[in-house]
C-alpha cells in the first residue's frame, strides 16, 4: 500500500520532505503561494460610476482640507536632509500595487459604513491636532483618509488588498519633533562606540569622549545629522518593502523586520568608519566630501545587501528536499 503523503520541518541542518512528487524540483523553503484572490461580481455601469463619483468627491476634499498640510510635508522633504527619502516614497507604494496586480480582488460594491467611518476618525485626529498643538500627528490621518477613500471606490476587499502600500506612505511623513530628538540622542551614541570600537580593531589609534571620536590627534565629532536617522527610517521602509514583495511565511518576515534596526546602526556605523579612515590616510577634504555628499547613497545599497544575507541564511536554515515513494520509484523503473 503506497506510502500517505507527509511532511515534516525542523531547524537548521534538518529538511523539510515531500512524499510522492513526480516533479524533481525542491520548492524553496519558505515560500508561500499567494493564488489570486476571486474576482467580486459585476457591478453595472451605472453603480461603479457613482461610487466612484463618490470616491472622487471624498479625495478632492481631502486635498483641498490637507493642502496646507500637503505642502509642509513637502517642504520637509526638501529642506530636511534626514526626510529627503520621501519623494520616493509615492512611487514606491504605487509599485507595490503593481507588483501585487495579480492578486487585486477588482472593484466591489463600496463599504460605505467602513469609509466614513475612517474618514471620521482622520477628522477626529486633525480636531485633536488642532486643538492641542499637536500639529506632528496631522499627516498621519492622511493614511485613514486615502484608506476612506479606497473602501468608499472600490470595497472593503480592495482596501485590504492596497493596506501595504497605503501603510507605506506612513514613512512619507516627518517624525514628531520630540521622538525625532528621542531617537537621535541614544543612535548617535552607540554609532559613536561601534565606530570607535571598529577602528580600534582595524589597528587604529581611535578613543571617544561622548560624541566626539579622537583619531590620531584629529577629531571626528558624530553629530546630530550624523546620528544615522535618516539611514534608520530608509533601512526601516527598505525592510517593510521587502515583506511586501517577496514571498515567505510570517515568521521569516518578521526576523527581518526584527533586522531592521541592527542593519541600519552596522551600516551608520560603516560610514563613520570609513569616513575616519579617510582622514587617516587621504584628505580631509576627501573625507568631508564623502561623508556629506555620497555616503547616504553608498549605505543603502550596503543595508540591500545585508538583507540579502538575511534572506539567504534563513533559506539555509530550512532547506527542502525531494523524497519519493519506494512503490512509485520502483513503478517507474518498469517503464
Amino acid at each position: 500500500m503506497p506510502q500517505a503523503e507527509n511532511r515534516k520541518t525542523v531547524g537548521a541542518g534538518v529538511s523539510r520532505s515531500s512524499v510522492g512528487r513526480k516533479q524533481g524540483k525542491p520548492v524553496r523553503a519558505g515560500r508561500i503561494q499567494q493564488p489570486p484572490l476571486v474576482a467580486a461580481p459585476p457591478l453595472s455601469a451605472e453603480a461603479q460610476r457613482q461610487q466612484l463619483v463618490c470616491g472622487a468627491i471624498v479625495f478632492a476634499a481631502g486635498v483641498w482640507a490637507y493642502w496646507p498640510t500637503l505642502v509642509a510635508i513637502v517642504s520637509t522633504w526638501n529642506h530636511e536632509p534626514d526626510y529627503s527619502h520621501g519623494f520616493l516614497v509615492v512611487p514606491a507604494a504605487i509599485y507595490f500595487l503593481w507588483a501585487r496586480r495579480a492578486i487585486c480582488p477588482g472593484i466591489e460594491g463600496p463599504n460605505y459604513s467602513l469609509g466614513l467611518t475612517l474618514l471620521g476618525l482622520s477628522g477626529l485626529i486633525r480636531y485633536f491636532g488642532a486643538r492641542f498643538y499637536l500639529s506632528a500627528i496631522d499627516g498621519y490621518s492622511i493614511l485613514l483618509w486615502i484608506s476612506s477613500v479606497v473602501a468608499i471606490s472600490g470595497g472593503r476587499r480592495l482596501l485590504l488588498w492596497a493596506l501595504p502600500s497605503i501603510g507605506f506612505l506612513f514613512f512619507m511623513i516627518p517624525l514628531p519633533f520630540g521622538i525625532e530628538r528621542a531617537m537621535s540622542a541614544p543612535l548617535q551614541r552607540v554609532a559613536t562606540k561601534l565606530s570607535c570600537l571598529a577602528l580600534q580593531l582595524l589597528g587604529q589609534p581611535a578613543f571617544h569622549e561622548g560624541n566626539v571620536i579622537l583619531l590620531n590627534g584629529q577629531k571626528l565629532e558624530v553629530a546630530q545629522a550624523c546620528s544615522g536617522l535618516r539611514l534608520f527610517l530608509s533601512v526601516i521602509a527598505l525592510a517593510y518593502a521587502y515583506a511586501v514583495l517577496i514571498r515567505r511565511t510570517w515568521w521569516e518576515k518578521a526576523i527581518l523586520l526584527s533586522a531592521a534596526a541592527p542593519i541600519a546602526i552596522v551600516s551608520n556605523s560603516a560610514r563613520i568608519v570609513i569616513t575616519g579612515l579617510l582622514f587617516q590616510f587621504t584628505t580631509s577634504e576627501m573625507a568631508h566630501h564623502f561623508s556629506h555628499d555620497f555616503a547616504g547613497w553608498v549605505m543603502i545599497p550596503l543595508a540591500a545587501a545585508l538583507f540579502w544575507l538575511v534572506l539567504w541564511y534563513l533559506g539555509k536554515l530550512i532547506l527542502e528536499e525531494e523524497v519519493l515513494e519506494m512503490s512509485a520509484l520502483m513503478r517507474e523503473s518498469r517503464v
